[in-house]
């Protein structure tokens, strides 16, 4: 009885989950060079927004993952976590002066964490990904039926991509097919840490239908970002020796062009957060 109690998965707490959750969006900010997204010294293709907004959303963010992991853990309805969401955007938009810094992380990383509070314990990916599914599927497919009022989604819209809610209706294949396993894959391989993290926003960025891009650049904007993920990753992406550099010339483009991944981002965020739950 012994042996199998010291197998059994290790118990997951809502603070825990919470945690992972902020150490993740933390992780996401820190790396650079990342094209036209915010890091620690660099604005990327945003005038309104540094490293200092996001560090104010986060702080703000803290006891939002908490409690929606807990909603999770009761088996609360989606409605409930909706409204928990809601309210953390409130606080998001009262820290950062109205800049919409975090929204898709809000409601991504959101659902996972409730997914993992649902759970209760490290689990896979895909049993994760299962629960999600089985829990609050029916009510995000409703979701995404519904017209969107914000910039995202009346692009995705627009150009006819598959949105932030198609992707979570779907239980968030460009997470769990993509970007997981790049960065679960690029760790196995002996690269370092920023580097599977800067191959996993390249191989995200290369497949998503990232609205953000699509906001900011049109359906031209997009397609140019995903070329250029392609082409950086067909290169030998992170791990060869001018990765870094090369990362920084495509940044400088899409600084040029106003283009910011910002989906992108909020998945490698989902896929760290995954790789600590493992």
């Amino acid at each position: 009885m012994k042996a199998q109690a010291a197998l059994a998965p290790e118990a997951l707490t809502a603070q825990d989950i919470g945690r992972a959750a902020v150490l993740s969006l933390y992780e996401e900010l820190a790396l650079s060079p990342k094209p036209g997204l915010v890091t620690l010294t660099c604005r990327g293709s945003h005038d309104d927004m540094d490293a200092k907004t996001f560090m104010r959303s986060i702080l703000a963010l803290r006891s939002y993952f908490v409690s929606i992991a807990a909603l999770g853990a009761v088996g609360a309805p989606f409605d409930a976590l909706e409204r928990c969401g809601i309210a953390a955007e409130a606080r998001m938009l009262v820290a950062t002066g109205g800049v919409n810094t975090h929204r898709g992380a809000i409601f991504m990383l959101g659902l996972l964490c409730a997914a993992a509070g649902a759970v209760g314990r490290r689990v896979s990916p895909a049993e994760l990904r299962a629960t999600l599914r089985m829990r609050w599927g029916d009510a995000l497919s409703k979701r995404a039926e519904r017209p969107s009022l914000l910039p995202g989604g009346m692009a995705a819209q627009r150009y006819q991509l598959r949105s932030a809610s198609a992707e979570a209706a779907l239980g968030f294949p460009t997470l769990f097919e993509t970007a997981a396993p790049s960065l679960r894959d690029g760790l196995a391989r002996g690269l370092s840490r920023t580097q599977a993290q800067l191959n996993t926003l390249f191989t995200t960025m290369a497949v998503l239908d990232d609205s953000n891009l699509a906001h900011r650049g049109g359906l031209a904007g997009l397609r140019h970002a995903q070329e250029a993920a392609r082409e950086f990753l067909a290169a030998g992406g992170a791990g060869r020796p001018d990765g870094p550099a090369a990362a920084a010339a495509i940044g400088g483009e899409f600084m040029r062009r106003r283009l910011s991944p910002g989906g992108s981002a909020d998945t490698l965020a989902a896929a760290c957060w995954l790789q600590r739950m493992g």
